[in-house]
C-alpha cells in the first residue's frame, strides 16, 4: 500500500440538464471526502453478483492512508461478488454531505498492512476485525453539500 492516494484533477461531473456550474469554482476540497470516510462508522458497499444483478450492503471499515479498508467472511455474497469482480462503489450514509468512491477492490494479504487497519478498527469499534479484509483504490469520488452549486468529481491514475 503506498502512502496517500491522492487524487490527481479535481472537477465536475458530467451531469447534463441538471445544472452543474461549468467552472471550478465552489469545487471540494478532498480533505473533506477523507474527513468523512475517517469519522464514518457505516459505509455502504455495492458490489455486482455474478449474474449482473446488484447488491449493497453496509459495512464496518477504516479509512487508511487514502483508501477504505474493510472486511467479511469470504463466503459472504459481498467477498465472493468482489472475487468475481472487483468493481465497487461506496458511499455513505448521508444525502446531504455526499461522498461517493468507485474504484477496485482487491482482498489484503499483507499482514502489516492488516495489521495496522486492525489496529485502528479496534480503537474505532472496540474489536479487531479478523483475517479477510479489502482495500478500495478510488479511481474516482464524487462529493457534493449544495447540488448542484459545489458538486465535485475527484480523478485518480
Amino acid at each position: 500500500m503506498s502512502a496517500q492516494n491522492e487524487p490527481v484533477s479535481v472537477g465536475r461531473p458530467y451531469i447534463p440538464t441538471y445544472g452543474i456550474p461549468e467552472n471550478t469554482d465552489g469545487v471540494l476540497p478532498w480533505s473533506f471526502v477523507t474527513e468523512r470516510m475517517d469519522k464514518a462508522r457505516n459505509y455502504w458497499v455495492s458490489t455486482t453478483r455474478p449474474d449482473g444483478r446488484p447488491h449493497a450492503t453496509p459495512v464496518w471499515g477504516v479509512w487508511l492512508e487514502g483508501r477504505l479498508i474493510f472486511g467479511g467472511g469470504p463466503d459472504t455474497r459481498r467477498a465472493r461478488n468482489i472475487a468475481q469482480n472487483g468493481h465497487v462503489s461506496v458511499h455513505l450514509e448521508s444525502g446531504d454531505e455526499v461522498v461517493i468512491i468507485e474504484g477496485i477492490a482487491e482482498e489484503i494479504h499483507d499482514k502489516a498492512v492488516m495489521d495496522k487497519a486492525d489496529d485502528i478498527y479496534e480503537v474505532k469499534y472496540n474489536l479487531r476485525h479478523g483475517p479477510h479484509m479489502w482495500e478500495l483504490k478510488p479511481s474516482v469520488a464524487f462529493a457534493w453539500t449544495k447540488f448542484p452549486d459545489d458538486t465535485t468529481r475527484f480523478n485518480f491514475k
